[in-house]
């Protein structure tokens, strides 16, 4: 089931320490900001400090604009204590525990990153992204998403059950869609796959 979520129903929310907002692009069933399954949004950084905890879950963040910012992490799960991602790149993006101490270090002026949570006993997570206009192919998983930084996007499926175009900075849905496989042709692209772990 392919659905196509324009940005006016995307939603604004508070950040959980209180020190900024969050544009929810999408989230889990019934999901609150204090307990979901998964989460997909968008954050300006505009300021070093730490982020909010979310023991439980996994995150992904991808820089979407600005130049850049370094996330130091640490926390009993660390190995030498701490370690630390440095995001220079557009589309560049660090995987790490919501449970850890990490604290963002913007490297020249404010950012945004497009920001994405699971719960970590639920789903296994992959995330492709890509600057350059092409096209890629992609096993679908469980839930599947694909939003773009700019132009139009194509999506089709080898079954043809999926034949679409969307406008930037729309974001794609594609649930219970596992054991296909998706068409994606684009530029600057973000997917993600969530697959329900046993």
């Amino acid at each position: 089931m392919l659905k196509i979520i324009a940005p006016q129903s995307f939603k604004l929310i508070p950040w959980k320490n209180g020190k900024g907002t969050t544009t929810e692009l999408a989230i889990s069933d019934g999901g609150t900001l204090e307990d979901f399954d998964w989460r997909l949004s968008i954050a300006s950084v505009i300021e070093n400090g730490e982020f909010s905890d979310f023991s439980g879950y996994l995150r992904n963040l991808i820089l979407i604009e600005g130049n850049g910012i370094d996330l130091q992490h640490s926390g009993d799960k660390i190995e030498n204590g701490t370690v630390t991602d440095r995001l220079t790149t557009p589309l560049s993006f660090a995987t790490f525990d919501g449970g850890c101490r990490t604290v963002g270090r913007l490297h020249d002026g404010p950012i945004k990153d497009l920001n994405l949570m699971t719960r970590s006993e639920k789903y296994q997570c992959y995330v492709d992204t890509w600057l350059d206009r092409q096209t890629r192919q992609q096993d679908l998983r469980t839930l599947n998403f694909v939003f773009s930084l700019s132009g139009e996007t194509q999506l089709s499926s080898i079954d043809n059950a999926i034949d679409a175009t969307f406008p930037t900075r729309h974001l794609a849905c594609i649930e219970e869609s596992e054991g296909s496989q998706l068409s994606i042709s684009g530029e600057n692209l973000v997917y993600i796959g969530l697959n329900e772990l046993p």
